[in-house]
Order: C-alpha cells, then sequence, then structure tokens
C-alpha cells in the first residue's frame, strides 16, 4: 500500500508544479483536470506525511523511553495516532467513483399507494430540496406531474454544486444512494378511520451527462408532441408544448411538459435523456466487469426496497445499513447527512474488503 502512496506523493508533486506554469491555464478544460486530480491526491498526501510523521515520533520517543520510563506514555500516544491515521489512509485509497464530483438529475415517482403515494413523492422532493439548501447546492425542476391532491406522480429535478467541492462531498458521491424504492408507514390524509397504511415512492438518481460525453444520432429519436397534463387551468395546458423523446435503440423514453415553449421542454427532456443514457451505459459496464466494482450499499438496483419512514415512531430505517434513528420529522426537513454517512461508510467498508482480498 505504502509503495503506492509514494509515487501517488510524486504525481502529486508533478501536479503543483504543472499548475503554477500559467502557460497550463490557457488550455481551461485541461487544467481543470489536472486541478481536479490534485484536489484528489492532495488529502492522501497530507495524511500520509503525517502517518510519516507519527512513525518518526514513535522511534524518538522510544529511544528517550530506554533512559526516561516517562517517555512510554509518548510511545503509546504516538502508536495509537499512527493506526488512526493507517486506517484513514486506507479508506482514501479506496477506489473514487469517477462520477462523484458530477451534478445529478432526480426523480420521484409514486407507486403502490394511489394520491397517498403521490404525497409522500412530494414529501420526499422537499427533502431533498431542503438537504440541497443546507448543503448549498443548487435545484431546478425539470419536470413535473402533480396529482390531485397536490402531490406528486412523478417529478424530475437537476441538482448542482455553487463551485469546487471537496473530494467525496460532489452531489453524485452523496446522493447515488437515494435510488430506489422509499417505503412510507402513516395514516394517509384521506384515510378516515385512522388506519396506518403502507405505500411507497421510487427514486431514480442519475449523473447528470454532458452532451460531449453522450452520442445521440438524430435519426435514433422518435420526437412526440402532445397536450401537458395536470391540475386544471394552467396556460401549458392549452397548446401541444409538451414533448416525448424516445430512444429507439434503447427505448429509453423522456418527456417534458413544465415549459410554456415546445422548444424548452424538448430541452429539457433532452437533458433528462442524456443522463438516462449514460447511466445505462454505465449500468451495463458495470455488469460486464462485476469484479471491478463490488459494493454492500446497491445504488444499480432500483427495485430493491432501500428505506422506511415510520410516522407514528418518528423512525427512519436504512434496510441496507442498518441505520435507525427516532428523528423523521428532522430528517424529512433536509436533515439527511447522517442516513447519506450511513451509506458512504457501508460503501467504503466493502471496497476496502474487497481491495484486501484482491
Amino acid at each position: 500500500m505504502f509503495e503506492a502512496v509514494e509515487e501517488l506523493l510524486v504525481e502529486h508533486a508533478a501536479l503543483e508544479t504543472r499548475l503554477a506554469d500559467p502557460s497550463v491555464h490557457s488550455d481551461q478544460a485541461n487544467a481543470r483536470k489536472l486541478a481536479k486530480r490534485y484536489a484528489e491526491l492532495t488529502p492522501i498526501t497530507r495524511v500520509y506525511r503525517a502517518w510519516r510523521q507519527a512513525g518518526e515520533d514513535i522511534e524518538a520517543a522510544r529511544e528517550l523511553a530506554a533512559e526516561e520510563p516517562e517517555f512510554l506514555a509518548e510511545v503509546k500516544d504516538s502508536e495509537a495516532r499512527r493506526e488512526v491515521l493507517t486506517e484513514e489512509l486506507r479508506l482514501l485509497l479506496v477506489p473514487r467513483d469517477p462520477n462523484d464530483e458530477k451534478d445529478v438529475i432526480l426523480e420521484v415517482k409514486a407507486g403502490e399507494g394511489g394520491e397517498e403515494s403521490a404525497l409522500f413523492a412530494g414529501d420526499l422532493l422537499r427533502m431533498y430540496l431542503r438537504f440541497a439548501e443546507r448543503v448549498g447546492w443548487k435545484t431546478e425542476i425539470i419536470d413535473s406531474n402533480e396529482s390531485d391532491l397536490g402531490g406528486y406522480k412523478d417529478v424530475a429535478v437537476a441538482v448542482k454544486t455553487r463551485g469546487g467541492t471537496e473530494p467525496g462531498q460532489g452531489v453524485w458521491a452523496r446522493l447515488k444512494y437515494e435510488g430506489g424504492v422509499h417505503r412510507v408507514q402513516r395514516v394517509p390524509a384521506t384515510e378516515s378511520q385512522g388506519r396506518i397504511h403502507t405505500s411507497a415512492a421510487g427514486v431514480l438518481v442519475t449523473p447528470e451527462a454532458e452532451e460531449v460525453e453522450v452520442e445521440i444520432v438524430a435519426n435514433d429519436l422518435r420526437i412526440d408532441v402532445y397536450r401537458s397534463s395536470g391540475p386544471g387551468g394552467q396556460s401549458v395546458n392549452t397548446t401541444d408544448s409538451a414533448v416525448r423523446i424516445t430512444h429507439l435503440p434503447t427505448g429509453i423514453v423522456a418527456s417534458c411538459q413544465n415549459e410554456k415553449s415546445q422548444l424548452q421542454n424538448k430541452e429539457q427532456a433532452m437533458r433528462i435523456l442524456r443522463s438516462r443514457l449514460l447511466a445505462a451505459a454505465q449500468e451495463e459496464a458495470e455488469r460486464e466487469a462485476s469484479d471491478a466494482r463490488r459494493s454492500q450499499v446497491r445504488t444499480v438496483d432500483r427495485s430493491e426496497r432501500i428505506r422506511t419512514y415510520n410516522y407514528p415512531e418518528n423512525r427512519i430505517s436504512d434496510h441496507r445499513t442498518g441505520f435507525k434513528s427516532y428523528n423523521l420529522d428532522q430528517v424529512l426537513d433536509g436533515d439527511l447527512n447522517a442516513v447519506i454517512q450511513s451509506c458512504v461508510d457501508a460503501d467504503a467498508a466493502a471496497k476496502l474488503a474487497a481491495a484486501q482480498q484482491n
């Protein structure tokens, strides 16, 4: 492990030199790529230097302890610090998801449960919007289909950072674990006898693709226009402005009806389609090279029931990691960090275990 770190230190120093050269910044795309890699290596470099210093401190304290036993306590402290740094370094060396710094398109779809499921989908949307607000991300609702009682049959929202992020703190790095079936247990607004019902909503999270990442041939697309639907009265319902795009080779469909302009709806639908095509290509690559990336935290299988929101007990449970807490009201208000961190930690532990076996 530590031989690999020495190589990374050499790479880090070389990147520092290159980034200090003004001519490198004439190519902004390349400069951003170099800066991103430099930011990835900086924590590894910092922790490794601290780990190496702790080793030197241990040796010095042992020499002193041979003459004066009171230095034995310093030996133990330095050894404990080095053990912590060793574990931190191991985690930093776990291969990172190349999409971690990407922005995402997050979709919430009502499932079993009719109107109650649509209301729950609206609660999930609000939770993600509040979470994004807490961490300083930007959000943009791309498409939505509201239910009669104010919930959502389906809704798509773009979530973006406002600038550079620390490694592991990008939008995809944090939200990729949200994909799956979310189950709610509560007394629905439509229930007259106070009985607890169980319903569900699905969440799909895909990294937002740049145009250059996904090649789309115009002849592979079927574009249909139709009249927007939704709670009555909006001007969007009076013209054939809604757009549905079907990618014929894969059968993947994306639609948008939020905007008044057919052109705007087409552009938004293309954003969703690009992200879905990128996600499909990456999932296919993962299936073909399944040994390359294993994780106990499954982020690809969208049919897996991942989490339960129990209102009577104010409890939230993540079934993948065993996380459980009794602050559901705060989580639904956007306090998602602890839940997400349990997934991040479980994923890192699984990857670390796999790396140690290889």
